[in-house]
């Protein structure tokens, strides 16, 4: 009998399947593929992957699958080089065009393998959800650069598109087809051939009345070698089908990250060419905080404007019935844990209290009468008087930020959960005469805002910046009172205020907040996804322009910042950004976690 220590993880199978599905996919046995928490992305030669959720659904399965085949074709039929000398520069023109390519490499793998498409329409759907596609109301809200390249895929595939897919193209597809229609035909005849196909891509932009730069993108020297691309004739693995693998409900756990300084996010028109990867910003000059603590922006990161940008109370972003009726939406989430949070605030004041026990320096010769040494004076009145004066408390000199992430991304439980935690943290640090500042960030619009609108209207310069209008929202400031300011956290019940997430200029507008409080002691606790999200931006500077700015901001707090840093990953793993962080998935966790989390933050000998 095998011994029980020996059992295989049920992951195990599931990752040597999707390894040997990729490697095969791309041609090439060597191409290292990892799997930890987060994002999937994607550097050079090497590619992480996440896993599964404990108990995830066949869909959820097969989208991580497609993230690895979508990469794993992109490595061998897609020549960045060639792309980038044919792609528009900028703008709406350049995201049509990046999601066109996007659909010809999505073809190239469906067409061959049966299980690839089944993968790739997955993953397609899961990418559409999370930008919300699926809750668009209006055609003004439908970007067309998305559109069209959904309906290329849809072409090329002959597949019906996903639902969240299908969502976005229902408001495109006659004016689409009426105007395109022609060239996109003709991309059937040369899905193999990268770059006629992208010569046809410039002349559907062209048909649909965008700007494209249509000069010969082939003038001047070339190098021949970077222009060689796979050609429909050469052998494919057409007898190559993914292995099917099902995941025991037992099935859990999860693998460090590779720890790579410098990672690409994997999104649908992903540059995988690593000469395309921004540079380690630990290796530029850092920036250092003022003399009051506060941090700059990051020399390498910019917005377009901050003309639009605004911080806003909570009260001030919808009347006071509308915020009544989120309160006792919240309020009912609330009744369901009610025991279990009693039980949970009652807990953690306990052990937050016992990190305030007053301690005493004796024999001094002014301060507060020594009781204890009375007995002694009266039986020798030679002996002098003795006092005693109370020792300085660190924890009782404290304040706490607690910083939500108000994003789309976070809809549904997990902002409901994010909700709860911070009525708990709130309520209960209150208890304990320990200061509650509680902030939100999002931003106002989809897909960029005014700031961007202006962006176009100036000819759309190259590299931007951030291209969206910040919301940055004050649920309770530090000097509020509680009672007063609680039905506040209601308004993260409100789906439509959620929109896009800057994590970084979020985390350095919370902490100059912070840092500037009179408290001795200063703790910043972030409630967040950990996916720093805005296409507006993204799509028109580097892909890892939020992220390496995100990861700018953690490090100046984390090291060059009195102030303590600590994380609450909703959903997501964000230990691969935070040294401290813990991660919940479900409101049932939030009694241990949180219990142990804040009570850490207030050892005195850490």
């Amino acid at each position: 009998m095998a011994n029980m220590n020996e059992v295989e993880n049920p992951l195990e199978p599931f990752k040597r399947a999707t390894t040997a599905t990729i490697r095969a996919i791309a041609g090439d046995d060597e191409l290292e593929v990892s799997f930890g928490p987060g994002a999937p992305a994607a550097h050079g030669g090497k590619l992480r992957l996440p896993l599964p959720a404990m108990g995830a659904s066949s869909d959820e399965i097969d989208a991580v699958r497609g993230v690895g085949d979508e990469f794993a074709l992109r490595f061998r039929y897609h020549n960045a080089r060639l792309h980038a000398r044919y792609s528009p520069e900028g703008g709406p023109a350049q995201e049509m065009f990046e999601w066109i390519e996007s659909a010809r490499i999505a073809s190239i793998g469906t067409l061959r393998m049966e299980g690839v498409g089944q993968n790739l329409d997955a993953h397609l759907e899961q990418q559409c959800k999370q930008a919300a596609f699926d809750a668009i109301t209006a055609e003004t809200e439908a970007p067309l650069s998305v559109a069209v390249g959904l309906i290329v895929r849809e072409q090329l595939t002959g597949r019906t598109l996903p639902p969240s897919a299908e969502h976005v193209v229902q408001f495109w597809r006659d004016h689409v087809m009426k105007n395109a229609g022609h060239d996109i035909e003709a991309l059937r005849e040369h899905i193999g051939d990268q770059e006629r196909f992208a010569d046809l891509c410039r002349n559907i932009i062209s048909d649909l009345g965008l700007p494209v730069d249509l000069d010969d993108p082939n003038e001047g020297e070339s190098n021949q070698d970077d222009m060689d691309t796979m050609d429909e004739s050469e052998d494919a693995e057409s007898d190559f089908s993914p292995e099917d693998v099902t995941l025991d409900d037992d099935a859990a756990g999860e693998e460090s990250s590779d720890g790579d300084a410098t990672t690409v996010e994997m999104d649908a028109h992903a540059d995988m060419d690593e000469s395309a990867a921004e540079s380690d910003p630990d290796e530029a000059a850092v920036p250092m905080p003022d003399d009051a603590g506060r941090i700059p922006v990051d020399i390498n990161y910019n917005a377009y404007t901050e003309n639009f940008d605004e911080i806003i109370r909570a009260e001030d972003l919808c009347d006071a019935d509308e915020m009544i009726r989120l309160r006792q939406l919240l309020d009912q989430q609330l009744v369901a844990l009610q025991h279990a949070t009693s039980k949970l605030a009652n807990r953690l004041q306990r052990r937050l209290m016992a990190k305030q026990n007053r301690t005493w320096e004796f024999d001094l010769e002014e301060g507060v009468l020594d009781a204890a040494r009375l007995t002694q004076v009266i039986i020798d009145p030679m002996n002098p008087l003795a006092f005693k004066q109370e020792k300085e408390t660190k924890f009782r000199d404290t304040v706490v930020t607690l910083l939500i992430d108000s994003s789309g991304s976070m809809r549904g439980r997990s902002i409901t959960i994010a909700a709860m935690c911070a009525d708990i943290m709130g309520r209960t640090l209150e208890r304990c005469s320990v200061r509650v500042e509680i902030l939100g960030f999002t931003t106002k619009a989809w897909r960029g805002g005014e700031s961007r609108e202006n962006w176009i209207n100036a000819n759309k310069p190259a590299n931007p910046g951030r291209l969206n209008d910040l919301r940055h929202i004050i649920y309770k400031s530090a000097d509020d009172n509680w009672s007063r300011t609680r039905r506040n956290l209601g308004l993260m019940m409100r789906e439509e205020l959620l929109k896009e997430n800057i994590d970084g200029e979020a985390l350095i507008w919370a902490h100059n907040r912070l840092v500037t409080r009179p408290e001795q002691r200063k703790v910043m606790m972030v409630i967040s996804d950990g996916l720093p999200v805005d296409n507006s931006t993204l799509l028109v500077n580097p892909s890892n322009f939020l992220e390496q700015h995100l990861k700018y901001a953690i490090n100046m707090i984390e090291n060059k910042s009195p102030v303590e840093l600590v994380a609450i990953g909703i959903g997501h793993d964000v230990t691969h950004h935070y040294k401290r962080a813990v991660t919940i998935t479900d409101a049932e966790q939030l009694g241990g976690a949180m219990t142990d989390q804040l009570a850490e933050l207030f050892e005195i000998n850490k």
